[in-house]
């Protein structure tokens, strides 16, 4: 079953992706395996000014499985996942996500990596990854950039929730509206105002320009904060603890290594 559906708008210039897994939109790896072969089409599809990203039903995404984050599965679930933060890179084409209701963990990750961030009065979003014993490789990068280092260490190692609210009044998110239907026109609104009238190739330069620093941080670190989740924390008692006591629905016993 294919979990993502896409949409071609204004003369197919902006492709409209939306996760549906009749649930909370988990980015688990059949998912991760539908944007890729997406996004991989869209090396061919020079007519693109915008991507957005946003969540059948309620919700945008609960996050990534948290079955794929067990020890034997967490290697080839980081390489998937990352691949999408390296392939839109690569794209550099502008991209929006449109947040409704939960966006955490892995789904927060996804909407970081956009250039623009819209959210209705619903949404919550929050990087629980700490809780489980575990830490997220991608936020652990692009958070500090989008909202600076404090603002950043505070979801990160906490792990709370936020609220639309505190997310715009952090940076986080560009524009907040009453509620969805609100959210639907503003951003059909902003896209008309300030992407279709512009140059799809010269989009994808100024992408890259705005991102310099943004990608070498990509480039560079996230493969070693790879290396670091899979070599050395799932190779500690409490990631593995806190990722078995999640799937077990009981209370992790930390042992503090």
């Amino acid at each position: 079953m294919q979990k993502i559906k896409v949409e071609y708008k204004n003369d197919n210039s902006v492709a409209r992706i939306i996760l549906d897994d009749g649930k909370g939109n988990v980015l688990d790896s059949v998912m991760m395996e539908d944007l890729q072969l997406l996004l991989n089409e869209f090396k061919s599809a020079p007519q693109l000014k915008l991507i957005t990203f946003e969540g059948a039903g309620k919700h945008f995404s609960f996050g990534a499985s948290v079955e794929e984050h067990t020890k034997e599965c967490a290697g080839t679930m980081l390489r998937g996942f990352h691949q999408l933060f390296y392939s839109l890179r690569d794209l550099s084409i502008p991209t929006a996500a449109i947040i409704s209701g939960s966006c955490l963990g892995g789904g927060l990750e996804l909407a970081l990596m956009c250039n623009f961030m819209f959210a209705d009065n619903t949404a919550k979003m929050g990087q629980p990854e700490i809780s489980l014993g575990v830490f997220p490789p991608p936020a652990s990068l692009l958070l500090s950039e989008k909202i600076g280092l404090a603002r950043a260490e505070d979801l990160l190692i906490t792990g709370r929730t936020i609220l639309a609210e505190e997310a715009k009044s952090m940076g986080l998110i560009n524009e907040l509206f009453e509620n969805k239907a609100a959210m639907d026109a503003g951003v059909e609104k902003w896209i008309a105002s300030y992407i279709l009238p512009k140059s799809a190739s010269s989009l994808r330069f100024g992408v890259k320009a705005a991102r310099m620093k943004f990608n070498h941080l990509i480039s560079n670190f996230l493969p070693q904060l790879e290396s670091m989740y899979v070599n050395q924390l799932m190779n500690t008692h409490d990631a593995n603890e806190g990722i078995n006591s999640f799937l077990e629905k009981r209370k992790p016993v930390w042992n503090n290594n």
